[in-house]
């Protein structure tokens, strides 16, 4: 098994702060009732639009959905957790009219609705499924009922992640993928990248701390997600982006294919 690791793990404190948020300080635990938490959930859709749905954002994204290309959808039962969007489904659309049911899942009744007209405005009807928290209890789906569960940078915000792991290998038949994509969080390019970008939007147009909203929206470090993934599960998969060399600290994305054993 191959053991994934980030430079930027590694740097003193007065250069990971900025990058990678104060996590010495503010733990990786949010708190709701913390006033950055509660401004920054006010202007999170905001924050969305311009950042993850726009320009450089959207072209980052957009670069882990050809994954999608790389599986035989005809008939299978798939599970999304925190959907979004769905821009993905522009780059298999005629394939996701082929699966036999889609549920979509997330904790945030406005981004299902968000995520249904997309879906549906494209002819591939979708279940809706509201979690009632953030805890993995609240995936409360039949053992062995998917074939696949679709994660598009949404592993980096689970924690702890070996727990909705659990959750993720208990629903998923045997032979069933997880595929998806995530943030090369933890690396160099990626610090860099928010730093100049959504940092700078944050500090901006907001009285929120990035420093400390970087730790709880983005617990979970690139490295850390694939070493979990990989001491469970057989990879099928993995590729990044833009720069292809298997290096988490120069590239922005990381995609990948992940089998139940």
């Amino acid at each position: 098994m191959t053991r994934h690791f980030a430079l930027g793990n590694k740097l003193p404190n007065f250069l990971a702060n900025p990058l990678f948020g104060d996590r010495k300080t503010f733990g990786l635990i949010r708190i709701e009732s913390d006033p950055c938490w509660l401004e920054y959930h006010q202007k999170i859709m905001d924050f969305y639009i311009e950042n993850q749905n726009r320009g450089i954002g959207r072209v980052i994204n957009k670069a882990g959905y050809s994954i999608m290309n790389r599986v035989n959808w005809t008939g299978k039962s798939v599970l999304e957790i925190g959907p979004g969007d769905m821009n993905h489904l522009e780059v298999w659309k005629d394939k996701a009219r082929q699966l036999k049911d889609y549920v979509v899942a997330d904790i945030k009744p406005y981004m299902l609705e968000r995520s249904l007209i997309f879906s549906r405005k494209l002819g591939i009807p979708s279940i809706e499924k509201h979690l009632s928290s953030r805890t993995p209890d609240a995936w409360d789906f039949e053992p062995n009922s998917f074939d696949a569960v679709i994660s598009f940078y949404s592993l980096e915000h689970l924690y702890p992640l070996e727990k909705y792991l659990e959750k993720i290998m208990s629903i998923l038949k045997p032979g069933g993928i997880l595929i998806g994509a995530i943030p090369c969080e933890g690396g160099l390019a990626w610090g860099a990248g928010r730093y100049l970008t959504s940092r700078r939007w944050f500090k901006k147009n907001t009285n929120i701390n990035p420093d400390k909203i970087i730790c709880w929206e983005h617990p979970n470090t690139a490295a850390e997600v694939l070493n979990i993934l990989e001491k469970d599960l057989k990879s099928r998969h993995l590729s990044y982006w833009p720069m292809l060399l298997p290096i988490i600290d120069i590239n922005l994305v990381a995609r990948f294919i992940y089998e139940k054993r």
